[in-house]
């Protein structure tokens, strides 16, 4: 069965003002989102996901990633990127976690983008209007807090029973006015504090 897509959502939002202080940059987010049919829907329990995983990953990771692009403007925009995927309510939480969890999926967007980190991501059920929650970190360094961060969104007519909502999310900058620190920190203080004992 090929790739059914019934339409591509876009989300952005712009921060200008956080804490009642101006960002030095506004922060952008987006979500580009594909609603698609379940390659499974309607068929008995299957053993083997692989052969319909083969099939449909490859495009939906490159219309998505086409999506999110022209949306960002180019690939050197985007600094934190993620996924996320949910089926609707006559599919398996296995069937959503199935598209995005493929390198045949996420590559098409590591490799657009210059990634190196690994792709945070939610899979869950849901129905039409759930939100659909992409959390992010920065593409080429995990430890970098200032960079995890988490987009929203909803479609009100998606996901339907017999459909997956596949959506990747994207951010141009961290969060504005971080000031927490990063994993490395943290590390080389309970590093010395584990040293003075």
């Amino acid at each position: 069965m090929a790739l059914q897509v019934r339409k591509i959502v876009s989300y952005v939002e712009k921060t200008f003002i956080e804490g009642g202080k101006a960002a030095e940059r506004p922060l952008v987010m987006i979500v580009a989102a594909a609603v698609i049919r379940n390659p499974w829907a309607g068929l008995p329990f299957q053993e083997d996901l692989r052969p319909q995983i083969l099939e449909a990953a490859p495009p939906l990771g490159e219309l998505l990633v086409e999506e999110i692009l022209r949306q960002a403007g180019s690939a050197d925009q985007i600094e934190a990127y993620g996924k996320a995927a949910v089926v609707g309510t006559a599919g398996e939480v296995e069937h959503a976690s199935a598209l995005i969890h493929t390198l045949r999926f996420g590559n098409a967007y590591r490799n657009a983008v210059g990634g190196t980190s690994y792709l945070s991501f939610t899979n869950m059920r849901g129905g039409p209007g759930c939100v659909i929650t992409v959390p992010m970190m920065h593409k080429e360094d995990e430890g970098l807090r200032s960079h995890y961060l988490t987009v929203q969104t909803t479609i009100f007519d998606a996901p339907a029973p017999d459909e997956i909502v596949i959506a990747l999310g994207a951010a141009t900058s961290g969060r504005p006015h971080h000031r927490i620190g990063n994993r490395y920190s943290d590390l080389q203080e309970l590093a010395q504090e584990a040293q003075s004992k």
